[in-house]
């Protein structure tokens, strides 16, 4: 794989800068790879390629497009161990871990696509119109780097089903699994210009596409403050947009006998992927008479996320992605002490020599105003909040100016309930499972518009309406 060269009009060519983005390894902590340091002209190409390609794309029956994306899948799966690897280099996952969740995943996510691409409702009969959903044309998509896969997955799959055309933007962090994705776009045969990539820094080429005016609409995942700057910059040219940003979820343990399953369930989500994940549990809301034993069986379950090599296959964590990273962690948990709330588990990290490692924290004795409770961190530090009665539960759950995931734990009914009354896009049940099928994004400062399954793929849609009693 040539990480010298930049994806546009179904071509492998240089960066017009001849300028270069250093990849690091946060295991190692050395530089493995570089990439271009793309800039406007880049995009300029890339967008217009896009744009010439569209009408030719756009136009094809959802059929064809589907046969391709299926040749997608099939070609993906075949570089499985080439992703692992690469994951685990530039993110520092633990290669289980980027097996089954950053990599098999996907291949779930794609067909979940697929197979739902029929159901969309492209034409709708109303009692005297009927409305018409077409693609919205060239797609901007600006990717995050903590999950360099999956991200790529919920944008450009469903926008090119839709028959729109697509310039994607990686993270210039985890760039090169990008790489792989395109290599798997022109073994499948999809047209030339249909898929472009042009890798760099976000002032540099998100900024260009924000702003380019062949690029139709924006979808953005990534921080919140990114992801304002990106709409600004979008709304210029009245651009459709799709925002995917941050969270700081409230995992809610109703009363009950037994704990363990919801605690083992929250930390998954909190410390696998080193608490990088938008989704990820970070306040754990508990009765107060059960305050000190939950305590206990958090500190005899942490044990468990032993933080370490990651191509040990006994190891749960990885190092956390950069310095950048580790600084920013570390300063919340100073922060944290600083505000009184006291350490169950871990420690402030001692200055790394080899790997950006953080070991799981436990703050508790927190008060939701704290700074470490209404924050997101993306790292693995979770905040333990007591609470005295539901009602009071909820107004902490919901008093965050986020609203992307949450879960809630006890008697069905009950749970149910009270995932009713949270401000939240997503709230898993008990021991729910994941739904592909089902949208994901949130309310409040965690985004505009949904991704996955069939109100995903509308996203990247527009409607007309037809007037016409006789039609």
């Amino acid at each position: 794989m040539d990480y010298n060269k930049l994806y546009i009009n179904g071509e492998w060519v240089d960066g017009a800068s001849g300028k270069w983005i250093e990849v690091e390894n946060p295991y190692t902590m050395e530089k493995f790879a570089r990439v271009p340091r793309g800039n406007a002209e880049d995009v300029d190409k890339a967008a217009k390629a896009a744009k010439a390609a569209f009408p030719a794309w756009s136009s094809k029956t959802l059929d064809e497009r589907i046969a391709l994306m299926e040749n997608f899948l099939s070609a993906f799966r075949s570089y499985e161990d080439e992703l692992v690897d690469m994951i685990s280099k530039e993110l520092g996952a633990p290669k289980a871990f980027a097996r089954t969740s950053h990599c098999e995943y996907q291949y779930t996510r794609v067909r979940s696509y697929i197979d739902l691409a029929p159901s969309v409702p492209m034409i709708e009969k109303m009692e005297q119109s009927t409305t018409y959903r077409f693609p919205v044309g060239v797609i901007g998509c600006i990717t995050p780097w903590n999950y360099p896969l999956g991200q790529v997955i919920q944008k450009v799959v469903p926008a090119l089903l839709m028959g729109n055309t697509v310039v994607l933007k990686p993270s210039q962090q985890t760039p090169l699994t990008s790489y792989i994705l395109a290599d798997c776009f022109e073994k499948a045969g999809f047209p030339a210009g249909v898929f472009n990539f042009v890798t760099g820094r976000g002032g540099e080429v998100g900024n260009a596409l924000s702003t380019h005016p062949d690029v139709d609409m924006v979808s953005f995942t990534g921080s919140t403050k990114g992801g304002v700057e990106v709409s600004r910059q979008a709304l210029g040219t009245v651009k459709h947009i799709s925002l995917e940003l941050g969270g700081k979820s409230p995992c809610v343990l109703l009363p009950s006998d037994d704990y363990e399953q919801a605690i083992r369930a929250c930390f998954n989500t909190i410390l696998l992927n080193s608490g990088q994940t938008c989704t990820a549990l970070s306040r754990i809301l508990v009765p107060s008479k059960d305050k000190e034993a939950i305590e206990q069986l958090m500190k005899d379950i942490v044990k468990e996320y032993v933080a370490g090599d990651p191509s040990d296959p006994s190891v749960k964590l990885g190092p956390v992605a950069s310095r950048a990273q580790f600084d920013k962690i570390k300063s919340y948990i100073e922060r944290g002490l600083a505000e009184g709330a006291r350490l169950l588990a871990g420690s402030v990290p001692c200055e790394p020599e080899h790997g950006y490692f953080i070991d799981p924290v436990i703050f508790t004795d927190v008060d939701n105003g704290m700074d470490i409770a209404q924050e997101e961190i993306f790292g693995p530090v979770l905040c333990v909040i007591g609470y005295d009665d539901i009602d009071e539960a909820v107004r902490i759950a919901n008093d965050v100016k986020y609203g992307l995931n949450a879960a809630v734990w006890g008697p069905k009914d009950d749970a149910i309930n009270v995932a009713l009354r949270i401000e939240s896009g997503n709230v898993y049940i008990n021991d729910g499972p994941r739904d592909t099928a089902a949208p994901f994004g949130g309310w409040k400062q965690s985004g505009i518009g949904r991704e996955g399954g069939v109100y995903g793929m509308i996203e990247f849609t527009q409607q007309k309406a037809l007037f016409d009693t006789g039609h």
